[in-house]
């Protein structure tokens, strides 16, 4: 067990998981020239451990918050499409399933969720049945159809809202959550919309990047963001003014890339967008910082979704039940800069389309360098099976993949595709296993 400066067993770490909603990496200021201001968000990263081949778990947010909460590939979890009100069963996290607000509960945490959830509707769905104490949001879009006017959970109870602004009313809320339980050890999700769609932003914040010469979409889309980051400041803030910045994890990503619906920006020329297994899609900011025990640096290792869970067990020292069989790595080692060759080795895997997961449409596999796609088709329904033959990316001299060497590499190819549909099969049966 760690101990303090005065011998004494050091108190458990808070949490704080802040995760924003379609933000790409080059949707930080530090990484596009300055095109918005993201100061809080920078200052975060140079604070932190940064991943700069940090993957979220699919290429949409319910499957990829599944993910996130459970430590395994979305496709275990149940939770594969995105619309809540026609696919029910496609969009609930599992009973079976155990969360990160589950885990955090059982060991004494107080546990809040602070925007958005998107994991399943339905009373026995909902966050306060999924280990978290605390609940103050929305359950998806059709609570908030527009920033300036949203409906709100609070504790089970629907609150309606017109006369504040969604993304500082979250931001204010997070802080309130800090004050209320600074005594306790505290594990508090704060899932932001912004920059989802529907766009929106008070005038005097769209104005100046109108000035700049950004289209309307843009220049909403960057007023979101910076109001969002200066939320985050606040928080941050707060942690200071409390004096327990020191012993609070914070981990900031989104969700998953940029929403190609909106005027396209500035994503470090990645391919791809939402919706798609390419880089552009499923490539994603993500830093961690604790002060009293990690030094800030940037890795390499590619990262994913799945590996939060088990991170945040070893760092507050606490135990995975032995009947969770994660698919996530803990990044503890990483974090504190050991070897960790293991994460270069590792396969990754993404599948993402509406409906029944059709594993020849939108499927991917990284190993190493190398990357197999089997191509997207359609944001839509697919009709069917698709017939597109995979391609092959090596990222490392292709980082925006725009060379299909499959036919210099026939052998590889052959044998990371078949890779990928033994994944397709194990994670299908698993999904479709009995209650």
């Amino acid at each position: 067990m760690d101990r303090n400066t005065n011998g004494l067993p050091a108190a458990k770490p808070n949490v704080i998981l802040i995760l924003a909603d379609d933000m790409g990496i080059g949707d930080l200021a530090s990484r596009n020239g300055n095109r918005n201001r993201t100061p809080h968000l920078d200052r975060l990263k140079q604070e932190s451990v940064w991943f700069e081949r940090a993957y979220s778990a699919a290429p949409v947010c319910a499957p990829a918050r599944a993910s996130l909460l459970t430590g395994r590939y979305p496709h275990r979890t149940g939770v594969v499409t995105l619309n809540q009100q026609r696919y029910p069963q496609l969009t609930r996290l599992r009973k079976d399933e155990t969360t990160l607000a589950n885990l955090f509960q059982d060991n004494d945490y107080v546990t809040g969720l602070i925007g958005k959830w998107h994991c399943g509707d339905g009373a026995e769905y909902l966050p306060l049945a999924r280990g978290f104490d605390e609940f103050e949001g929305f359950v998806d879009h059709t609570h908030v159809p527009s920033y300036f006017d949203y409906k709100l959970l609070v504790q089970g109870q629907l609150h309606a809202e017109s006369k504040q602004y969604l993304t500082n009313d979250l931001s204010n809320r997070a802080v309130q959550f800090v004050r209320r339980h600074q005594q306790h050890p505290f594990f508090l999700h704060l899932a932001h919309y912004a920059p989802h769609r529907p766009l929106g932003a008070p005038e005097d914040r769209i104005e100046p990047y109108l000035k700049k010469g950004f289209d309307r979409d843009t220049a909403t889309v960057y007023a979101m963001i910076e109001i969002m980051d200066e939320g985050i400041g606040n928080l941050l803030g707060e942690l200071d003014r409390l004096k327990i910045r020191e012993n609070t994890i914070v981990i900031f990503a989104s969700d998953n890339g940029p929403d190609p619906l909106v005027s396209s920006r500035f994503n470090a020329q990645l391919r791809g967008t939402k919706y798609t297994v390419y880089e552009g899609g499923i490539r994603v900011p993500m830093m961690i910082r604790w002060p009293a025990q990690l030094d800030p640096s940037e890795r390499d290792e590619v990262v994913h979704f799945a590996d939060v869970l088990p991170t945040l067990m070893e760092l507050c020292q606490l135990e995975i039940p032995d009947h969770l069989k994660l698919d996530g790595r803990s990044l503890a080692g990483v974090l504190r800069r050991q070897s960790a060759k293991e994460f270069l080795k590792q396969p990754r895997f993404w599948q993402w389309n509406r409906t029944v997961p059709l594993y020849s449409h939108n499927a991917a596999i990284r190993e190493g360098d190398w990357k197999l796609v089997r191509p997207y088709v359609t944001r839509g329904v697919p009709k069917g099976d698709s017939t597109l033959p995979p391609a092959l990316y090596q990222l490392s001299s292709d980082p925006t993949e725009s060379h299909d060497v499959s036919a210099q590499y026939r052998t590889r190819t052959a044998r990371m595709n078949e890779a990928l549909q033994a994944w397709s099969q194990e994670v299908e049966r698993d999904r479709n296993r009995l209650p």
